[in-house]
């Protein structure tokens, strides 16, 4: 059993308090910038200031979304304090996810961007930075998983933390972590390695549906439909769809094919 010990708040400056979550959502949007224009340098029609227009468009809409999902899942608490409705105190990673890729896509179609071959390079920069978010949720509290005296368990001991205090509980937080961190090697092997544009980024969507979709029946949550989480019911769609356009047409493709990349 491990005890967390840390305040979710790094640091104060005058009444306004920084929170380790913040930081860590921050750090992960950096690295996934960084990754998109470390790694479209040489993809010929994608330029540093394709990457900077889809950021400025894509942060925003995964933020916007982020939050009315967490909105969503937490209703009965915020039907009960509207005031609230609007703030970071909360967001959630399929609404950041799929805002951004809503966002991006709409701005792809006016500006006549490559939408897939974009979404296949900043893939594994996704799962990366979701593995860094996790451990702001870590610090925090949130997104713990059930009681249990299992000998990972962990009790949180900070007056300011967003779990049980002194409670054992599943640190599904870090399970994600080790779970992201292995899906990011696994896409860095398969990167160009399918066709068409696009079929990575589903293949990311499948695999962190898949676990989602499992490591919430151990995890704190609201039901909402026979007895699955809102998280758990977006899974299945994503998966469902992700599945199908995978195995519909997805291929492999050889060393030749490799380096020659799609018009």
């Amino acid at each position: 059993m491990f005890y967390i010990e840390v305040s979710p708040v790094a640091f104060t400056i005058g009444p306004i308090s920084v929170a380790w979550y913040g930081i860590m959502v921050a750090l992960a949007v950096l690295t996934l910038v960084a990754w998109a224009l470390v790694m479209t340098r040489r993809e010929p029609g994608i330029t540093r200031e394709t990457v900077i227009n889809a950021a400025l468009v894509g942060i925003p809409s995964g933020v916007v979304f982020s939050r009315l999902f967490h909105v969503a899942d937490h209703w009965s608490y915020y039907s009960q304090h509207l005031n609230e409705i609007i703030g970071g105190s909360g967001l959630a990673i399929y609404g950041a996810v799929l805002g951004a890729t809503l966002g991006i896509f709409v701005y792809s179609r006016f500006r006549k961007m490559q939408f897939g071959r974009l979404a296949d390079i900043v893939a594994p920069g996704i799962i990366l930075g979701q593995a860094i978010g996790r451990v702001g949720c870590t610090f925090n509290g949130c997104c713990y998983g059930d009681k249990s005296n299992a000998f990972c368990a962990v009790v949180y001991t900070s007056p300011q933390t967003n779990a049980p205090i002194n409670i054992p509980v599943l640190p599904t937080q870090v399970f994600e972590i080790f779970f992201n961190l292995a899906v990011f090697g696994g896409l860095l092997l398969l990167r160009k390695r399918l066709r068409p544009d696009g079929s990575l980024f589903l293949v990311y969507l499948a695999l962190y549906s898949a676990w989602r979709f499992g490591i919430d029946f151990i995890r704190e949550g609201t039901p909402i439909l026979f007895g699955l989480h809102e998280a758990q019911v977006i899974a299945i769609v994503v998966f469902a769809i992700a599945a199908v356009r995978i195995i519909w047409m997805t291929r492999w493709v050889g060393k030749e094919e490799e380096i020659k990349p799609e018009e």
